[in-house]
């Protein structure tokens, strides 16, 4: 029996590595993963899009309940990338869309949403992927635009399916104040016990715009000339 020698073998790996890479990034989501993904979450999807190669699906909140077990059960997901959220509050750009007195932002004059849609200003996302089929799904949730509706301020957690959640849902509910319901220990992951309010909200009032009205674009140093 012929035995590759280690270059060779290093070179087969390295060739079917390359491909396998390849592959997973430039083909689109399967008609079959797709189909799954609908028959697995039903009337609990709201919406289905493909971006760069992953599916990214908007669901109720009922859905987002099951969708741990669903995606590592039924879609063969074994790993979670993250667990993160969104304010999609515009934020001020100029002096007329601040309110220098309460340095806080002014009524929004339109919200826009990313990949997959949504209807409320806050949104959580969690990110996961089958190593072994190799594909990943963005599972987006709205979350309502009341931050003191405590009882609705809030989704499920994903620890119990994914233990690896525990942190990046402890930080979402640190700098949004989201809420994850399950959650065995909400408790701070940066800042300090004492801390008040949610530093990744748009409406969190910066020291810096309290200090010093927002100026908005025109507060930008002008680049040092360069000499010849």
């Amino acid at each position: 029996m012929m035995v590759d020698s280690t270059d060779d073998v290093i070179r087969q790996a390295g060739s079917v590595s390359q491909s396998s890479i390849e592959t997973s990034a430039t083909n689109a989501p399967s008609e079959t993963l797709i189909a799954s993904v609908k028959e697995a979450f039903g009337k609990e999807l709201l919406q289905l899009e493909s971006n760069h190669g992953d599916l990214i699906i908007r669901v109720t909140k009922a859905g987002y309940a099951k969708a741990a077990k669903i995606t590592n059960e039924e879609l063969d997901c074994d790993f979670l990338s993250f667990v993160s959220a969104i304010d999609f509050m515009p934020m001020p750009v100029n002096e007329d869309d601040f309110n220098r007195e309460a340095a806080q932002p002014t009524q929004p004059k339109e919200q826009t949403v990313g990949v997959g849609g949504g209807e409320t200003r806050f949104q959580v996302f969690s990110h996961v992927q089958s190593t072994t089929k190799h594909f990943g799904i963005t599972i987006k949730v709205d979350v309502c635009d009341d931050p003191n509706d405590t009882k609705n301020f809030s989704v499920a957690s994903f620890v119990d399916v994914f233990p690896g959640a525990d942190w990046h849902e402890r930080e979402t509910w640190e700098m949004y104040g989201i809420d994850f319901i399950g959650h065995p220990e909400i408790r701070h992951l940066y800042l300090p016990g004492e801390f008040e309010g949610f530093p990744l909200r748009k409406d969190f009032p910066l020291l810096a715009r309290v200090v010093k009205p927002w100026p908005g674009l025109t507060d930008v140093e002008a680049m040092p000339e360069v000499k010849e």
